[in-house]
């Protein structure tokens, strides 16, 4: 009796739907099914990361009916799995011959003609798919325990996390749903920054911790509101231990992924300002014991507490930066964030250098405002975990606003201002709902 032909499927199998089952019922008429499971870091490579994570989604991909056997896709290249198992068929339905995947269709036709093997191609199912249906659960929202984890699967699935700041409701969608294709392949940013500066300026307050926190509670509301994507938030100094214990707790229950706390001790004052503004360092003891304080005051090990370092911005050179840096590991820092005010990135990537030679580490953070002309490729290859944007967005809309402002008093109506305005209709249509 004749073996029995072998097939291949690759699939994500985070909604599985009609056309799916599709797919697998097709394959299963032609030979044993083996299904290359992408893992979370070949999904993220070109889409947002899966609401489930790989263990839960292989679960649902191993009861399917007519799998045979699920083995892990790390690649959104098919050749590694291909030339390990030498399928007879590959079946795929036709939503791939455009955009980022049609080079990725090329590749598979060409590795199974080195064994003969053939691409099957079930017409694509019309009417649905899991892009859309994507889109429309995340139009419904998320959940804060959802939320809460994302930031741990992205730092497992992603070489750098691309970080935006938001400060209302309305930037938090911008960065939500901003979207650009770069070599055919889609880019978005990751997560939102919820800056103390933005927050303050956006008040008309100054930075220095003095828009409290359950003013900010309320400006963070409105973006969890209108959000799915992880959080991170600027905790300034952390304040005293005990109001930084029961600034995670809330934190931690509205589904914010992680708290940045910088090591400065007085009042807290902007770090572009660095020596010119009399600030001091903590202590490293001290800071120490506010890392162990927070980390205790979480109720699930999703939560992250990270350390920002402003040796460099105070002054106190590399060796202090590295000293802190190992302490803060040591004392259970889930994150480092190293900062400097510097226009060239010179002493950032001297740090990540020496950072990258401890025996223990955790993931490194760093915010390019003034060494911006640094790419994110540099970054990676530095061993930068994330990357904060922290406050462009209202940078940008101030002179916009201004120049408007302007216009209408110069010419004495609105008329000029026009062309630097959108429309009602489109800033609408930004808004869930209001169209």
């Amino acid at each position: 009796m004749a073996e029995p032909k072998s097939v291949y499927v690759g699939m994500s199998a985070d909604l599985v739907h009609p056309g799916h089952l599709n797919i697998i019922k097709t394959a299963r008429a032609l030979g044993t099914v083996t299904l290359g499971l992408l893992t979370d870091e070949a999904i993220a490579s070109y889409k947002r990361l899966p609401y489930m994570s790989y263990e839960q989604r292989k679960i649902v991909a191993e009861n399917i009916k007519g799998v045979d056997r699920v083995v892990p896709q790390k690649t959104l290249d098919y050749r590694p799995n291909l030339r390990e198992y030498k399928p007879d068929f590959v079946v795929h339905g036709t939503d791939w011959t455009t955009g980022v995947q049609r080079e990725v269709r090329q590749a598979v036709i060409d590795t199974l003609a080195e064994w003969g093997g053939k691409l099957v191609e079930p017409e694509y199912t019309p009417g649905i798919s899991s892009t859309a249906l994507n889109v429309s659960q995340r139009e419904l929202g998320t959940t804060p325990g959802i939320r809460l984890r994302q930031l741990k699967r992205l730092l497992s699935a992603k070489p750098l996390v691309r970080v935006m700041e938001a400060h209302s409701g309305l930037t938090g969608l911008l960065v939500e749903k901003t979207r650009v294709l770069v070599n055919d392949r889609p880019r978005e940013f990751d997560a939102l920054w919820l800056s103390s500066l933005t927050s303050s300026v956006v008040k008309g307050k100054p930075d220095i911790e003095f828009v409290d926190l359950t003013s900010r509670m309320g400006t963070a509301n409105e973006i969890l509101e209108t959000t799915t994507k992880p959080i991170i938030y600027d905790g300034d100094t952390g304040g005293y231990p005990e109001h930084f214990a029961l600034m995670v707790r809330t934190l931690e229950r509205l589904g914010v992924s992680a708290v940045i706390i910088e090591d400065k001790t007085g009042l807290k004052k902007n770090s572009l300002y660095g020596t010119s503004a009399g600030q001091a360092s903590e202590s490293i003891a001290a800071f120490c014991d506010k890392i162990r304080i927070g980390r205790e005051a979480r109720v699930t090990d999703d939560f992250m507490v990270f350390a920002r370092i402003e040796s460099l911005i105070l002054e106190k050179g590399l060796d202090d930066a590295l000293e802190r840096a190992k302490a803060y590991v040591n004392a259970g820092a889930d994150g480092i964030m190293i900062h400097s005010k510097a226009k060239q990135p010179d002493e950032i990537l001297a740090f990540c250098a020496q950072y990258a030679k401890f025996d223990a580490k955790a993931p490194l953070t760093v915010v390019p405002t003034t060494y911006c002309s640094i790419t994110e490729e540099e970054l990676i290859g530095a061993g930068v975990s994330i990357v904060i944007y922290a406050n462009h967005l209202l940078r940008s809309a101030f002179p916009a606003m201004q120049r408007v402002a302007e216009s209408i008093l110069t010419h004495g109506r609105a008329e000029e201002a026009s062309e630097y305005c959108m429309s009602i209709k489109e800033i609408l249509k930004l808004i869930p709902g209001g169209t």
